[in-house]
């Protein structure tokens, strides 16, 4: 690929990238704030107050969707709770587990993290990669939509407070610092991308798709390798996120798998897109 293809598929318009002159700073602003006061991220409240808002966006997001379908109004219904309900209940059980210690890897003899982390991928991911009905929804919602939602993912910058603070290993929190922080500030200039319909567009997207997955796939991979636990390969002088500490093993417990579902969902929405266009020449 020529270095001007790949400059087409990721920046296809300045006006992408001015979204950046003022969400930059909000982000550099917020990396401020919580490594001068630490007790800020350690109360669980902005991880309670971006997941929550997330939850009600998808929510909400969803029902408008299915309401520019052609299903009946119980077919709607019906599918609204089939993926809504699932999902409320994984929160619910997830934070309760955080909070109680469930994720400590002494607690039990299973591997709870880890299990926390890929069931749900490996359960929702066929459902919404071959469900009908979900792929209606994926045709009448806008495809900025499900990228516009992964502006959160800016709030990854807790890591790297905690690692000013030495409150965990930079083997892992500068990687996955990083690159959460690189995702959710290109989600805002890969939604405007996209939403101008254009090839570019949708390339610009999916490369943003694809630096969201390997920023998983990477904070993943040093999580555990840095983790108490029998695939640890490398013991920092604190303990890693792996440790299983509320709030921040809701990050591994909720937020990773959610987000790698809702990139899933906007590679199959852009791909609809993509043969959609090409079926109309």
């Amino acid at each position: 690929m020529t270095a001007e293809a790949v400059s087409s598929a990721i920046v296809p318009s300045r006006d992408a990238w001015r979204s950046l002159l003022w969400l930059a700073p909000l982000t550099v602003l917020w990396l401020l704030l919580i490594y001068s006061w630490p007790a800020i991220p350690a109360s669980g409240i902005p991880t309670t107050a971006h997941q929550l808002a997330a939850h009600g966006l998808v929510a909400l997001g969803l029902w408008l969707g299915l309401e520019h379908t052609s299903l009946t109004q119980d077919q709607r219904r019906a599918t609204w709770l089939a993926i809504m309900v699932p999902d409320t209940l994984w929160l619910t059980v997830a934070w309760s587990a955080a909070i109680n210690g469930v994720f400590h890897p002494d607690t039990a003899s299973l591997p709870v993290l880890p299990m926390a982390i890929f069931l749900p991928v490996m359960i929702g991911a066929p459902l919404l990669l071959f469900s009908k009905r979900i792929g209606q929804v994926l045709d009448a919602i806008p495809a900025s939509w499900l990228v516009t939602l992964q502006l959160y993912r800016i709030f990854g910058s807790w890591a790297i407070a905690a690692w000013l603070h030495g409150a965990l290993p930079g083997v892992f929190a500068v990687p996955a610092g990083i690159g959460d922080m690189l995702t959710g500030l290109l989600a805002l200039p890969a939604a405007i991308a996209v939403a101008t319909g254009t090839v570019e567009g949708r390339r610009a997207a999916i490369f943003w798709n694809f630096l969201g997955l390997a920023d998983f796939a990477v904070a993943i991979t040093m999580g555990v390798i840095t983790s108490p636990g029998p695939w640890q390969l490398i013991v920092p002088h604190v303990q890693s996120i792996g440790a299983g500490d509320y709030p921040g093993v809701l990050t591994p417990a909720f937020v990773v798998p959610s987000s790698i579902l809702l990139h899933v969902l906007s590679l199959r929405q852009l791909r609809r897109r993509s043969r959609a266009d090409v079926a109309r020449r």
